[in-house]
């Protein structure tokens, strides 16, 4: 801690010899002359900005003779005033229902702020992120600055390796529902399997969106499954893409890791080199424009394999995967008249990747000595193209404001295996394979309505809308050698990854109806009340109805209370339906086959394991925000959410289980796992948000200590059929172990950031709470809280260069350290929050015009 509070006091005494050019004071204020709190206020043309306080006031040094300053916030219409004077003066007016309109995620009303809503909302504005952080795509910037988030990136785990699953508030990847511009983003096609975060769980990348294209992300963390449907048990995730004209962004960056626990001496790995490009264009005079990014992103192997085991058989490659990103998105809007608009959005990735698989050694009757003398390390490769885009007219119609849309989504991911062998072919065996893989398409058409009363009491919002989903799934197989056995005295298929069979293949569909309307009551200026109701149907399970109610009281102009009461449902995803694979898994050090097989097949119709059905819950908020004298605020939010049949992948049965034994043995597997409704939990947590704003010299300093607390347990597991009264072996200790991980006890994050003229520092500190997994052999293995440090300084070279270095993990902090032939994974630690690379060195260059 001495080292840390003296890196953070050389930086803040070292800032003051940098300021310089004119001060620019001022305040930011609504239109009743209340005080606008984290207004952005930017300098136009350069990369020079800053932040209103708890008071609405700001500071900036300006670095042009004349300058001109933007001034924005969610809720209210941005304005452009010029920056002289010795006091500037700006009064904010709410955003209309006009062309340029702004919806925060949590409330139909556009005329909300996220000030005003019920539900607690974070607003992570994308530029000051991405500007003073080390993390470069999206699961890893909201990472270390939301709380309630989780994501882990992970290695030998198979597709996981190459799609990072992220939670909210402790619940699953697929417990979140992700929109984009406020419409349905499609999921991932992966199912996440092995020691994964969401273990048994779909989820949506978020990596396939590029940080470039991003102006802020909202997090409503509450449940809206009544507002926005199937998936929002744990909250929405809603990315909102750029929307700025006649300014051109361009970042390349570049960081690397240092490389401890190498088996060679090599002193950095993990090379992340990224670079990418925005630019908006305006069309005609009513607010139309079309705005593009490009982005690149090639990330190197991690290399974490020198800590041995007991017998000297670990894993010789352990680490990060490799992967090489290209995405291109853009966002449009095209005006048709002053009440009428056309927009169109979206965008395409294409990943690649290359992550280890479990070693074979020399001796390892799997390897062909006459290929691999000295034994071999599979590659595993993916190839994942995923697109979506969105067309829309968004028009006036009589009072209301009329929104028709619709949404194409497509994942697609395809596994392939090189230096590799299938031993059942002997010396003549391929050393790389097509393995087949899966594919998720998803087509929405939605119909939305709202109106405001503004005579009605103290305003009154309304709110209708229809929606049909159509969803494919289909599974197809891999070359012949991928997966068939030649000779069966031999394990047959391509090691590291056994290609996908031609009894594997399936093709899926589903639709989907929903209805909602929602109401947001302002019964006097200080009391709010809102309420939604959702009816969905759909083709393969049925029909249910859910419904939310929700609260916010001013008790003064600096207190509100807040709180909600809400049902809830997700739909098991077709993957989790219909995924059907025979893979290879390392339990102490030995390969075994496990078959995981799909809902209805011949192996669970014969245990009785019923059709997967829909996952329910209910959930409370109750809240409070507070703005404690002019430059302190602070808010607090307590959640209770119950979820009913939640779908998990169970315990893995063996071949000599008295009651599935026979099948497997008939199917030549030594084991099998399925999906099932098999667990009840309960999570109670609180959010804490505490920023604070101080002038320090002639700059100024924000401090924001932000946390998640949060506890997870399961009430209830749910057997049937032939292994009913067996809770333990079906849905067992270890497994349950998993989903607590992704429920950590707690992360704190504590934040300061300062800027003076063309210098600015952030210091960064983050504590991972301690959790608790278990071996192969049962025993619990017991990973430590650690507090990770993170360093940035920039400094504005010109009006519109800036370059930022810094350090992750400043003081090289690592899990807990295990013996690796007990983990999940195989190396010395399982995916944990904190990550397994220590310390991380970056270098960015942004230029702004």
């Amino acid at each position: 801690m001495k080292e840390n509070l003296l890196a953070i006091t050389l930086c803040l005494a070292s800032a003051t010899a940098f300021g310089q050019g004119q001060a620019l004071n001022g305040q930011v204020l609504d239109a009743a002359g209340r005080p606008v709190i984290g207004a952005t206020v930017v300098e136009k043309g350069t990369n020079n900005g800053t932040a209103t306080g708890g008071d609405g006031r700001f500071t900036l040094r300006a670095r042009t003779a004349s300058p001109r300053l933007v001034i924005s916030s969610i809720g209210f219409s941005a304005q452009e005033v010029e920056g002289g004077g010795e006091q500037i003066s700006v009064r904010l007016a709410e955003a209309t229902t006009s062309l340029g309109a702004v919806q925060v995620v949590g409330s139909r009303s556009q005329n909300r702020s996220v000030t005003d809503s019920p539900s607690p909302v974070d607003i992570i504005d994308l530029r000051e992120v991405t500007t003073k952080t080390g993390q470069l795509d999206v699961n890893q910037l909201l990472q270390f600055v939301a709380p309630s988030f989780n994501s882990n990136r992970q290695t030998g785990s198979d597709g996981a390796d190459h799609v990072d699953p992220a939670t909210l508030r402790g619940l699953g990847p697929d417990q979140t529902l992700v929109l984009v511009n406020g419409k349905r983003q499609h999921q991932s096609a992966l199912v996440n399997l092995f020691g994964t975060r969401g273990r048994g769980n779909t989820g949506t990348d978020l990596n396939v969106i590029p940080a470039a294209s991003i102006e802020r992300i909202e997090i409503l963390r509450d449940g809206a499954a009544a507002q926005y449907g199937s998936d929002a048990i744990a909250g929405v995730i809603n990315i909102v893409l750029k929307s700025s004209v006649k300014e051109l962004t361009a970042n390349v960056n570049y960081g690397a890791y240092d490389a401890k626990y190498r088996r060679d001496d090599k002193k950095f790995d993990g090379g992340n080199f990224n670079a990418n490009v925005n630019y908006g264009v305006g069309i005609g005079d009513k607010g139309g424009f079309i705005n593009a990014t490009l982005d690149y992103n090639q990330r190197e192997h991690t290399q974490r394999a020198n800590v041995p085991a007991p017998d000297g058989l670990a894993r010789r490659e352990y680490g990060d995967p490799q992967i090489s990103n290209a995405s291109a998105y853009i966002n449009s809007k095209f005006a048709l008249s002053d009440k009428a608009h056309i927009y169109v959005f979206g965008g395409g990735n294409k990943r690649k990747g290359d992550a280890y698989a479990w070693t074979r050694f020399a001796g390892d009757d799997r390897n062909v000595p006459a290929i691999y003398p000295n034994g071999f390390d599979p590659i595993i490769t993916s190839d994942i193209v995923d697109a979506s885009g969105v067309v829309g007219v968004h028009t006036a119609l009589g009072g209301w404001e009329l929104d028709l849309s619709n949404n194409f989504g497509s994942n697609r991911f395809h596994y392939g295996v090189k230096n590799t062998l299938n031993a059942s072919l002997g010396a003549s065996s391929p050393t790389s394979f097509d393995a087949g893989g899966f594919q998720l398409q998803q087509d929405v058409v939605s119909l939305g309505l709202t109106r405001n009363y503004k005579t009605v009491l103290q305003g009154l919002n309304v709110a209708a809308g229809a929606e049909w989903r159509r969803e494919w799934y289909s599974l197809f197989a891999g070359e012949e050698a991928s997966y068939r056995n030649y000779d069966p005295t031999v394990t047959g298929g391509s090691q590291g990854f056994p290609g996908f069979q031609p009894s594997d293949v399936i093709k899926a569909d589903r639709d989907n109806f929903g209805a909602y309307v929602d109401a947001e009551l302002s019964v006097t200026q200080r009391w709010l009340l809102a309420a939604a109701l959702r009816y969905e149907h759909y083709s393969d399970f049925g029909s249910t109805l859910n419904y939310k109610a929700s609260t916010r009281f001013n008790l003064t102009d600096f207190l509100t209370l807040r709180g909600t009461y809400s049902t809830g449902f997700r739909a098991p995803s077709l993957a989790q339906i219909n995924f059907n694979s025979t893979f290879t898994n390392f339990i102490n050090g030995t390969p075994v086959e496990v078959l995981l097989a799909r809902n209805n097949s011949a192996v669970t119709q014969k245990l009785g394991i019923p059709s997967l059905k829909q996952e329910t819950s209910n959930s409370a908020n109750i809240g409070l925000t507070s703005r404690i004298g002019s430059s302190l605020s602070l808010t607090l939010d307590g959640y209770y959410i119950k979820v009913k049949d939640r779908v998990v992948l169970t315990t893995q049965f063996s071949a000599d289980d008295p009651v599935i034994g026979p099948d497997l043995q008939a199917l030549n597997v030594d084991q099998a796992q399925f999906f099932a409704n098999a667990a009840d939990t309960r999570s109670l947590g609180l959010d804490v948000v505490l920023n604070h704003t101080a002038t320090l010299g002639e700059g100024r300093l924000n401090s924001t200590l932000a946390a998640n607390f949060n506890h997870l347990r399961i009430d209830r597991v749910r057997t049937s059929g032939r292994l009913a009264g067996r809770e333990d072996d079906f849905f067992g200790p270890r497994e349950q172990a998993f989903v607590k991980a992704s429920a950590p006890p707690s992360k704190i994050n504590l934040t300061f950031d300062y800027q003076v003229g063309r210098f600015g520092t952030l210091v960064r500190f983050v504590r991972f709470d301690k959790l608790t997994l278990i071996d192969w052999n049962g025993d619990p293995m017991k990973y430590d809280s650690r507090v990770t440090t993170d360093l940035t300084v920039n400094y504005a070279l010109t009006n519109h260069l800036q370059l930022i270095v810094g350090s992750s993990n400043l003081f090289n902090r690592y899990p807990t350290l295990f013996d690796p032939q007990l983990t999940e994974t195989g190396g010395a630690w399982d995916p944990v929050q904190m990550g397994s690379n220590g310390r991380f060195y970056f270098a960015k260059l942004q230029a702004r015009f």
